[in-house]
């Protein structure tokens, strides 16, 4: 949070504390579960995001790939 960084995961635990009601400050959370969708897949969705959206508009938000 401190170098306002979003976070990339596959990790089920950053989705649970995401849905605690705000206990866990973050910049903003990308989740994708484990074996889903290519690499390449991953890194066209990341660019999606990181075009549209604002750090702003990330913070405290949780984006599904």
């Amino acid at each position: 949070m401190s170098e306002s960084r979003v976070i990339f995961t596959h990790d089920d635990d950053f989705v649970i504390f995401h849905q605690g009601g705000g206990m866990f400050m973050h910049a903003g959370i990308i989740y994708c579960a484990q074996n889903r969708h290519s690499i390449g897949e991953i890194l066209r969705s990341l660019i999606v995001i990181w075009e549209v959206l604002e750090p702003e508009e990330m913070r405290y938000q949780l984006e599904f790939i």
